[in-house]
């Protein structure tokens, strides 16, 4: 019981800080990605922008490692956001394993405290007799208690395990989607301006050649 008491205190500490760190507003603050791409559309891409972006939090650790290469290929520059979202989703993922553990490892601790005091309470009738009937049924619920604590533990840790997985999955997905934007973004603010079209340059030509034309008084 007492393992299975201290995995229950585990799973619940760290239950609360994930749903703490995991929080919509600490991951991907609102409106943040329209205000990055506000800052490139405005050039307002210097170092201390960049690094304060840095520290915002994972949404804002994500663009600010685009801006930092953004004045190399596309290509370069969804690497570095692959490589940089791998280490976000691995922070995101703290302690995740260890819940997944304690959810896998409760029912058999359970399991094994109820298996331990079912051989004692049989080695008992071995030693003594079968003695009274009533005892031995109240030996046989205090051994499958172990088995219902185990579940008890390992339930919510299973539930809240697949849920974090859940959320930060969906927010791998909003991140990806704001790092396209902004790739979009700052594209768009380091294309030169469009040339004329032909059309466009034939009518000028003909229009400086007519006011050629004109004779003087005219």
């Amino acid at each position: 019981m007492l393992p299975l008491l201290l995995l229950g205190v585990a799973a619940l500490a760290i239950i609360l800080e994930r749903l703490w760190s995991l929080r919509r507003n600490e991951v991907m603050p609102p409106k943040l990605g329209e205000e990055v791409r506000n800052w490139a559309a405005r050039g307002q891409l210097d170092p201390a922008h960049i690094e304060s972006l840095r520290r915002n939090s994972p949404l804002g650790a994500l663009l600010a490692a685009a801006l930092d290469v953004r004045h190399k290929p596309r290509e370069q520059i969804r690497e570095r956001i692959e490589d940089t979202g791998r280490h976000l989703v691995f922070r995101m993922e703290r302690y995740l394993s260890a819940l997944g553990t304690i959810a896998s490892a409760g029912p058999l601790l359970g399991l094994l405290g109820t298996v331990v005091g079912m051989i004692q309470m049989f080695l008992g009738v071995l030693d003594h007799g079968l003695g009274d009937v009533n005892q031995l049924a109240g030996g046989i619920g205090k051994a499958l208690v172990c088995t219902a604590t185990g579940m008890i533990v390992a339930v919510p840790a299973l539930i809240f395990h697949r849920y974090f997985r859940s959320r930060i999955a969906g927010y791998v997905i909003e991140m990806e989607q704001e790092a396209t934007a902004l790739l979009d973004a700052l594209d768009s603010a380091r294309a030169p301006a469009p040339a004329k079209t032909a059309a466009q340059a034939a009518a000028a030509a003909a229009r400086i050649a007519a006011a050629r034309a004109v004779p003087p008084g005219g």
